[in-house]
């Protein structure tokens, strides 16, 4: 039997460096419906075309309203809200909640440059929520990697999303219920192995008079 390599990474060999530092931040994930099924019976270069017609949409969304790209896992992007001087949470959170509903409202435009190369439509889904992150480092990146409860959250609720909807975790529904430009509706809970179970809202934009 061939020996197993020794693992002999030193601290300044690490290719992902914890820089010890925890913030609170807003975490969504935007991710592709049956993605897999759809691209499928696609040529190669006709999926890539599609995965880059929507994922270059959602990213110019997100820097639009001041967030920035963790990356993109698959057919999935992982974004965040980070903190600025002079915003507070409430003002975090309403860009979050702006930023998935211009996402939402982006897909016939999207879809329509779909159906100019040829390709089928997309269907997609937004989860988000806020706490506390472990902020690290890919050394081989200039981009921040975040690690934590809000992340994990974000990557389970996702399902439970329909297709072209948004759904949010209980700790981000603490601080978005008093916006009265949104309605809120439970929609499922998530067991996340602790005693209670995690809720889970729905979001839809109010149309005021």
């Amino acid at each position: 039997m061939d020996a197993k390599p020794e693992i002999t990474k030193t601290n300044n060999d690490e290719l992902i460096s914890f820089s010890g530092s925890f913030s609170d931040y807003f975490v969504s994930i935007v991710d592709i419906v049956e993605s897999t099924k759809v691209t499928a019976s696609l040529p190669a270069k006709q999926a890539c075309k599609y995965y880059a017609i929507f994922l270059n949409a959602m990213a110019a969304i997100v820097e639009d309203f001041g967030g920035r790209i963790i990356k993109n896992v698959g057919d999935s992007l992982l974004y965040y809200f980070p903190k600025k001087i002079g915003f507070s949470e409430k003002i975090l959170c309403k860009y979050s909640l702006e930023c998935a509903i211009a996402m939402l409202d982006a897909g016939k435009r999207i879809n329509e440059l779909m159906r100019q190369e040829k390709l089928p439509p997309v269907k997609y889904r937004i989860s988000g929520d806020y706490g506390t992150v472990i902020i690290a480092r890919d050394n081989h990146s200039s981009r921040d990697d975040l690690f934590g409860t809000p992340v994990n959250i974000c990557a389970k609720i996702n399902r439970y999303a329909y297709p072209n909807s948004i759904v949010i975790g209980g700790d981000m529904h603490q601080i978005a219920k008093s916006f009265l430009e949104y309605s809120f509706k439970p929609c499922s809970e998530y067991s996340n192995g602790l005693k209670f179970s995690y809720p889970i809202y729905s979001i839809e934009r109010n149309h005021l008079r």
